[in-house]
């Protein structure tokens, strides 16, 4: 019966000597002789008397003595090579798949390339290597590396740089076509060469390159090198396969985004209001504040363009809607009076073109938009004085600062821009002094909510208020003052698009003010005149 135990027998006399050894004991533990002292077999383990667990000609051994009769003792010997592995394998997968876990946790949703790469080499070491380097795809001819050093701190050490496409090491461009390098020699020494090895000589070093998974080519390529000691078995190579896959599911994400972002600037940028054109005679001030914060763009905007007689057609206006798709269709506006100024430059005429331009859009593409706007010409006189002749399609009338400091109202109106064939255009044509200023603004700012309550709107009122003793100030200076009272006024709360351009008469070899001027305390104002064609 005991030659069929999975566990060996030996059993001693009370003086140590070995009297029984079963075949199991006797193949696991050669040196073990009956008739002979145990203790003469020269392992410690069996000299004890308590259970022991060592390794012994490639077996994990697991020995316990349990005493017999007549100070007798017999000692089990059972190989636990197969447990011990499948525990240890059990648990270095369940490290491993605790490792991948928290990079995919720490990765999570890049928004930037250069924060994903230098995370991915900063996790990459010490569990992979004790150095790691990524290189990125080339943009324009050049590839942007980062490196992760193992150190005595806790935190490994990331350093980058920049390698023209011509100077990477060969296995990195294989590594970029998509193919893993095999030889091992040779990659160590041209990570040394480009001097991404630190302190290790390429005999000190064993390294491996794995490509990381992009859309249509790899993202870039994952370096990881460390001492020789430390050889990259099968398990490891896999793991650093599948931290390779993550690392570069991070860097497609956020490549994607910075080419989304890119875009979404250049459109956003197109789509901004563009300052006006230097024009004789003429001081131009803007302010403009989208609705939405986040957004350069909005449903407001403004410009001008300058005629060959040298005067300058001007606008400002307002569509329907907010956000993208209000800035979309004040690109659209901006672009039709792009080209139809240069074939139309009366006011009242050029709003109708418009008007007709837009309605064929809105009714081909069925948006159902519509705008207000108030529309220009401004032309210059030997005194330096202006003469403004404007019309308004269903916008807010302007507002002229004269050089006595009254703020007067223009009686401007007309129909909205956009919704009717032939709708009727109001015209108006006044004439700016040296130093007066002719404002015009959005609803944004009469119709802004705040104050006390945080309901109560700003009003015409207030903006008389705001404007009163401000007949001196340059133009620029007038648009950011009407801006920022503005912007008081809601406190922070949500508001409307805001626009204001104000043109400003500078007089005969008049210099632009290189200074703001006082602005005297808010007086409320007895009234406003109206100034009539």
């Amino acid at each position: 019966m005991v030659e069929h135990f999975r566990e060996g027998l030996i059993v001693c006399d009370a003086d140590g000597v070995v009297r029984h050894l079963s075949p199991v004991a006797e193949r696991l533990l050669p040196e073990v002789v009956p008739g002979e002292l145990l203790a003469a077999a020269g392992l410690a383990s069996l000299t004890g008397g308590g259970p022991a667990e060592f390794t012994h000609h490639g077996h994990r051994l697991r020995v316990r003595q349990v005493p017999l009769s007549a100070a007798r003792c017999c000692w089990y010997v059972e190989d636990v090579t197969e447990s011990v592995s499948r525990a240890d394998a059990l648990l270095a997968e369940r490290a491993r798949s605790a490792f991948l876990a928290a990079v995919g946790e720490k990765l999570g949703n890049p928004l930037h390339p250069d924060r994903a790469a230098a995370a991915v080499v900063r996790l990459a070491v010490p569990t992979l290597s004790d150095v790691a380097v990524l290189v990125l795809a080339p943009r324009s001819g050049r590839a942007r590396w980062w490196r992760a050093s193992r150190s005595d701190d806790e935190a490994p050490a990331v350093d980058s740089g920049v390698l023209t496409a011509a100077d990477l090491p060969a296995a990195i461009e294989e590594g970029l076509a998509g193919i893993e390098p095999h030889t091992l020699d040779w990659l160590v020494e041209q990570a040394v060469e480009a001097g991404w090895l630190p302190g290790m000589t390429a005999a000190e070093a064993t390294a491996r390159v794995v490509p990381l998974p992009g859309r249509d080519m790899p993202a870039g390529v994952l370096l990881v090198a460390r001492r020789a000691s430390r050889w990259y078995d099968e398990a490891d190579v896999h793991l650093v396969r599948a931290f390779a896959a993550r690392a570069g599911a991070a860097l497609t994400t956020a490549v994607l985004y910075r080419d989304q972002a890119e875009v979404a600037d250049t459109l956003q940028a197109s789509l901004v209001p563009v300052e006006p054109a230097p024009a004789p005679g003429v001081q131009w001030g803007t302010a403009y504040r989208p609705a939405q914060a986040g957004l350069r763009i909005g449903g407001d905007f403004y410009g001008s363009h300058r005629l060959a007689d040298g005067g300058s057609v001007f606008f400002l206006g307002d569509v329907s809607g907010k956000g993208v798709e209000a800035a979309v269709f004040t690109g659209q506006l901006r672009q039709c009076l792009q080209a139809l100024h240069r074939v139309e430059s009366h006011p009242g005429r050029l709003l109708r073109l418009l008007n007709d331009a837009l309605l064929e859009t809105t009714q081909a593409h069925g948006q159902g938009r519509f705008a207000t706007m108030v529309l220009g010409v401004v032309r210059p006189h030997r005194d330096g004085s202006l003469s403004l002749m404007m019309a308004g399609g269903g916008h807010l009338p302007p507002l002229v600062l004269r050089a006595s400091g009254e703020v007067e109202v223009v009686p401007l109106s007309g129909m909205l821009i956009g919704v009717v064939p032939d709708p009727r255009i109001g015209e108006v044509t006044v004439r700016l002094e040296p130093g007066e200023t002719c404002l015009l603004y959005s609803d944004g700012v009469t119709e802004a909510r705040g104050g006390r309550r945080g309901d109560e709107q700003f009003g015409a009122e207030r903006l008389f208020t705001a404007l009163s003793g401000c007949h001196r100030m340059p133009a620029p200076a007038l648009a950011e003052r009407i801006e920022q009272v503005t912007c008081d006024w809601l406190a922070h709360g949500d508001h409307d698009d805001i626009a204001v351009l104000a043109l400003r008469a500078t007089g005969p070899g008049a210099r632009t003010p290189r200074h703001l001027h006082a602005v005297p305390a808010p007086a409320r104002p007895d009234h406003s005149r109206e100034t009539y064609a």
